[in-house]
C-alpha cells in the first residue's frame, strides 16, 4: 500500500513537470504581435526644426555721431531708394567744429608763409657771409689780417649757416602743422556729413526705434545707437536651430518645406543657403554637459512659392512679416522604391540592430525569427534595410513595443494579433 501511493507521488511529479515544460516551451505563452508587410516605399528622410522669419538682407541704420534727431524724413513701413534722406542729428556742434578747424588751416598756412619768408632772408643772410667768408680766408693766407679778425668771420659764417637751417626746420614744421590742419578740418567735414544720415540700400523701413527730439549716441570706433532698419524684402529667409545630431545630415542647396503658422494649410518651399560652423551656445565660454548644442541653419523661402499671396504689381513686398514663427522640414536625403519596414520593427539584441521576422509553419504555429540588418534613411513612419535576406511581402513583427524592444527572443512561438492580416489576406 505504501509503494503505490510513492507511484502515484512520483506519477504527479512527472505530470507538473511536463506540463512547466510545455508551458516554457511556448506551448501557452504565445504573445501576440503586431505584423507588417516588407513593401517597397518612396521615402524621404527630414530634419525638423522651428525658427523665426527673417529678411536675407536687413541694415542697421546707426548714429555714428551723437546729438539730438532734429528731423525725421521716414516712418516704419516706407519704402526707401539709395540715396534717400532718412534721419538729421543737430548739425550745430559739428558747424562750430569745422569753422575752428578751418580757421586752424589757415593760420597753419599764414605760419608756412612767415617761415618760408624766414627762409628768403635767411638765404641772403648766408650768401652774404659765404662771401664774407671766402675773402676773410684769402686774406688770412696773405696774412693782411689777424687771427682775431679770422675767427670773427668764421663765426659770422657759420651763424649764417644756423640761421639757415633753422629756417629751413621751421619751413618744414610749418607744412607739417598745415597737414595737421587738413586732416582735423577733414574729420570735423566728416562729421557734420555724418549729421545727416542717407539709405544705403533700397528696401522697406522694418524697424523704427528713435523719433524727433530724442539723442543718440554714436561712436567712430565701435557701433553707435540703431535708429532704424532698413529690410529687403524680396528674399525673406527662416533662421532655425538644429540639433548637433541631425546637423551632419544637412547640406547647402537641400530643399525644405516650410510651414508658417500665420498661413495655415500652406507649404512654402525653400532651400538651405546657409550653416553654423560653431555651436549657438559655444561662443560664451565653456559649455556645461547638459546643455542642448544646436546650430543656425538658414533657409531661404523661395519667391515663387508664395507669389500668389502677393498683391498685383507688388514687386517688393513680402506676405511675411519679419519675426513670424515657422517650421522647417528640411529633406535630407531620398530613395526611391527602398525596401522598407516600419521604424518601431526595428531594434537591438546584443549590440546588433536586428528586425524579427514572423514566420509561420504549415502547421500553423508562427515564431519569431531574429535577423540582423543594416539600415538606411527613414521618414517619420518607415525605415530602408540593406539586406538580401528579406523580400518583398515577408512579413516583420512591429508590435507591441515591449515586445520587439526587449522580450522577443529568436525562436519564440508567437500568435498574430486580431488587428492585423497576412500578407495573402491583404
Amino acid at each position: 500500500m505504501k509503494k503505490k501511493w510513492i507511484w502515484i507521488g512520483i506519477g504527479a511529479v512527472v505530470v507538473t513537470l511536463v506540463v512547466v515544460a510545455v508551458t516554457r516551451g511556448g506551448g501557452q505563452d504565445a504573445p501576440e504581435v503586431d505584423v507588417e508587410a516588407v513593401a517597397l516605399r518612396d521615402l524621404t528622410e527630414r530634419v525638423s526644426a522651428s525658427g523665426k522669419i527673417q529678411p536675407e538682407v536687413e541694415v542697421n541704420i546707426t548714429a555714428e555721431v551723437s546729438g539730438m534727431i532734429t528731423a525725421l524724413n521716414v516712418k516704419e513701413g516706407d519704402l526707401v531708394k539709395p540715396g534717400d534722406f532718412l534721419v538729421e542729428i543737430n548739425p550745430d556742434l559739428y558747424e562750430s567744429a569745422r569753422n575752428r578747424a578751418l580757421a586752424a588751416l589757415n593760420s597753419a598756412r599764414s605760419n608756412l608763409a612767415s617761415a618760408q619768408a624766414r627762409e628768403a632772408q635767411s638765404q641772403a643772410a648766408f650768401f652774404a657771409a659765404e662771401k664774407d667768408w671766402a675773402r676773410t680766408e684769402q686774406l688770412f693766407k696773405d696774412r693782411v689780417i689777424s687771427q682775431a679778425e679770422y675767427d670773427a668771420g668764421a663765426a659770422n659764417f657759420q651763424t649764417a649757416d644756423a640761421n639757415l637751417r633753422s629756417s629751413l626746420a621751421g619751413v618744414q614744421a610749418a607744412e607739417f602743422g598745415i597737414t595737421s590742419a587738413q586732416a582735423t578740418l577733414q574729420e570735423a567735414t566728416d562729421n557734420l556729413s555724418r549729421t545727416k544720415i542717407y539709405a544705403p540700400k533700397a528696401g522697406t523701413i522694418t524697424a523704427l526705434s528713435k523719433e524727433i527730439g530724442e539723442s543718440v549716441q554714436g561712436t567712430g570706433m565701435m557701433a553707435g545707437e540703431v535708429i532704424m532698419k532698413v529690410s529687403d524684402l524680396t528674399t525673406m529667409e527662416v533662421n532655425v536651430e538644429v540639433n548637433e545630431s541631425d546637423i551632419v545630415r544637412v547640406a547647402v542647396g537641400d530643399e525644405a518645406e516650410v510651414e508658417v503658422d500665420a498661413y495655415l494649410e500652406e507649404t512654402f518651399p525653400g532651400v538651405v543657403t546657409e550653416i553654423g560652423n560653431t555651436a549657438l551656445n559655444a561662443s560664451g565660454g565653456m559649455m556645461s554637459a547638459d546643455q542642448v548644442t544646436n546650430f543656425s541653419v538658414k533657409i531661404r523661402l523661395l519667391r515663387s512659392g508664395y507669389q500668389h499671396l502677393l498683391a498685383a504689381g507688388d514687386s517688393l513686398g513680402s506676405p511675411f512679416r519679419p519675426g513670424m514663427s515657422a517650421t522647417v522640414d528640411i529633406l535630407t536625403a531620398s530613395d526611391t522604391g527602398a525596401l522598407s519596414v516600419p521604424i518601431q520593427a526595428v531594434t537591438s539584441r546584443n549590440d546588433t540592430v536586428g528586425i524579427f521576422v514572423f514566420q509561420e509553419s504549415e502547421a500553423g504555429v508562427a515564431r519569431a525569427v531574429w535577423l540582423p540588418v543594416k539600415t538606411g534613411i527613414q521618414d517619420n513612419l518607415h525605415i530602408a534595410l540593406k539586406t538580401d535576406d528579406l523580400q518583398e511581402g515577408t512579413e516583420v513583427i512591429k508590435g507591441p513595443y515591449d515586445q520587439v524592444a526587449r522580450k522577443l527572443e529568436d525562436g519564440r512561438q508567437v500568435t498574430r494579433s486580431a488587428g492585423t492580416k497576412s500578407w495573402e489576406e491583404e
